[in-house]
């Protein structure tokens, strides 16, 4: 997006080095990276980071605004709600589709947004491999706000941690050996000191929390959490029982708590209007179907990591939609070939990570990672055997 370094970078890409960056954080961390590493970063101007940021900061006013809460209590699954305070969503991601605008320039259109953490601590090893075998300019920089990696490790050690031990803090998932993101939990360990915990070894006495570590019970006093609470519909009861035993009663403290995933995600989308947001509907709030269908998305407002995802619609598929309340219908966005590779163009997304510190007026922008797809769609299923594609991040001028 920016040519002359994007001329500069093709010119001086070394397939070896790429290789060899691969083998380097498989490496450190064995049998953890699950997805594929794209040959490039992104390269982001300073107009599309500031569209970016002022769409944000739309997106923020809404979400602190004092109707929040009460417009997006019913996105909350009764099965899934946790008592405690849920005080302030600590982490929030922004996913930003490259585009055109009629006047060909590009622009930022946002695909989705999330209450919840992302690769927060593999960015930060990602961004050093690639300073450390392909040609990145010093120029640039993946932190935003004038982070670097010490303050910002430093700022995310301080917003897990809270005013507790490492020891009394965990990170929270569900079976996480097998999940394709268990890269972030090794890096996590890595940076913070604490420990990563299935939800099934937590141990409940009265109203505490505990988990076996090296023989002994230790207190669990915060919960990083990275488990998404839709996974457990499709487990075990007797799984299911160890949620329940988190959701009632329990003396601990969450980051996020789990019902800034529900509030801060595809349900919040029909709320905003703004010129790089795509429109968005209540699929049972739709009154007539819009004329123009190819040009529409459908999407369950309950999942993740774009499952059960339409791009293909007709009127009778939508008419046999049998919870027309849990999909939301919303404006295509098209993608722009943004990144010259030497087999073909390619298009990009930007997420942007925001952090809500306490004693902070309003969260502020961090770091980013960027995804990079040859297919009809980001995922790994739509770009199979192909090169120059998948996760990386993006570097914006200093």
């Amino acid at each position: 997006m920016i040519p002359a370094i994007r001329q500069y970078y093709n010119a001086t890409y070394n397939t070896s080095q790429y290789i060899s960056l691969v083998a380097s954080i498989k490496e450190q961390y064995p049998g953890k990276l699950d997805f594929r590493i794209a040959e490039t970063p992104l390269f982001i101007p300073k107009a599309f980071e500031r569209q970016m940021m002022e769409t944000c900061n739309y997106i923020l006013s809404v979400i602190q605004d004092t109707s929040f809460i009460s417009k997006t209590e019913q996105a909350i699954p009764p099965a899934f709600r946790i008592e405690g305070n849920e005080g302030k969503p600590q982490f929030m991601v922004f996913d930003f589709g490259i585009c055109k605008n009629e006047t060909g320039n590009y622009e930022p259109q946002l695909i989705e947004m999330q209450g919840f953490p992302s690769l927060f601590a593999y960015q930060v090893i990602l961004d050093e491999a690639l300073r450390d075998y392909l040609p990145i300019p010093s120029s640039m920089t993946s932190y935003l706000n004038g982070k670097t990696k010490d303050t910002y490790v430093e700022l995310l050690k301080e917003i897990v941690l809270g005013n507790h031990q490492k020891e009394e803090v965990i990170l929270l998932e569900l079976f996480p050996d097998k999940q394709k993101t268990r890269i972030d939990f090794s890096c996590t360990e890595n940076i913070l000191g604490i420990k990563t915990v299935c939800l099934t070894k937590i141990i409940r006495k009265e109203n505490k929390l505990f988990y076996t570590h090296e023989g002994q019970l230790k207190p669990i006093k915060r919960i990083y959490n990275r488990l998404i609470f839709d996974e457990l519909q499709y487990q075990t009861k007797t799984v299911q029982s160890s949620f329940t035993a988190l959701q009632k009663g329990v003396e601990v403290e969450w980051c996020n708590h789990p019902h800034w995933y529900y509030r801060i995600s595809k349900f919040t989308l029909p709320f905003l209007h703004h010129p790089n947001i795509p429109s968005s509907y209540f699929l049972h709030e739709v009154k007539q179907l819009p004329a123009n269908l190819d040009q529409y998305v459908l999407k369950p407002l309950f999942s993740f990591a774009g499952q059960g995802v339409e791009i293909d619609l007709n009127e009778d598929m939508l008419q046999k939609i049998k919870d027309p309340e849990n999909w939301l219908l919303q404006e295509k966005v098209a993608y722009a070939d943004c990144i010259e590779t030497p087999d073909g163009p390619a298009k990009g997304e930007v997420r942007l990570f925001y952090w809500w510190p306490a004693g902070a007026p309003s969260p502020i922008p961090v770091n980013n990672l960027g995804r990079i797809s040859k297919g009809k769609m980001m995922g790994t299923l739509y770009n199979k055997d192909k090169n120059w594609v998948g996760a990386t991040c993006c570097y914006f001028e200093r």
